[in-house]
Order: structure tokens, then sequence, then C-alpha cells
């Protein structure tokens, strides 16, 4: 069974950086995979922040957080990470590490095509 905690989250003010943890077990690091961000705010639906090839060779982002956000991982870890530099109060949400086991779809920043999710980590950014 996959499992994802993720950690790292907490209050920071504008213009600061936190770099969020995702520990994920209970998979083989030889599936076909990609993980991903993603986040959600209050009366918002949730949405893809960035994502992840397993080689780490791919990697994609959101229009809003390109050149702010880096996605990492450490394949013998098993850990993904988010790197958040420059954040805004916009980016003020419950921030969410996901995993897909098989291969692009073509939907890699669409909530729908995960189904492995931990169980959030609150990010806010104080103006």
């Amino acid at each position: 069974q996959v499992q994802m905690v993720e950690s790292g989250g907490g209050s920071v003010q504008a213009g600061g950086s936190l770099r969020l943890s995702c520990a994920a077990s209970g998979y083989t690091i030889y599936s076909i995979y990609y993980m991903a961000w993603f986040r959600q705010a209050p009366g918002k639906e949730r949405e893809g922040v960035a994502v992840i090839s397993r080689s780490g060779g791919s990697s994609s982002y959101a229009s809003s957080v390109k050149g702010r956000f880096t996605i990492s991982q450490d394949n013998a870890k098993k850990t993904l990470y988010l790197q958040m530099n420059a954040l805004k109060p916009e980016d003020t949400a419950m921030y969410y590490c996901a995993a897909y086991f098989g291969p692009n779809n073509g939907r890699l920043l669409d909530p729908v095509t995960y189904n492995h999710w931990g169980q959030g980590t609150q990010v806010t950014v104080s103006s």
C-alpha cells in the first residue's frame, strides 16, 4: 500500500521561502511513475503545482509558480521535495503530494490522474 506523508509547511511572510517534503513508501522505484504537488485553497478547486518523472528528467510547472518553485526528488530516500521561493499571499493553501503509477497521459497536472495522496501540509503566506 502506497503511503505518502508531507511535512515542511508553515507560516511565512511574502517573499520568503519554504521547502516541503513528501516521504513515500509502499512501492518499487522501478515502477513507471510520476510524483506531483497539488494545492487547494479554501473555496477553490485543487490545482496542480508541479510534477516530476521517476527519472527526474522531466518536470512541469503551473504557470503561476514557474520560476519560483522547484520540484525535485531523492529516489534512494523515496522523498519528493518542493522548494518554494518568493512566496506570495496567493500561494496560501493546503499542499498535497500525489503519485501516479502509469505512463504520461497528457494530464499530469490534473488531480484526476492521481490515486495516491498524502494528508496535506498547510502553507500560509502573509503580506
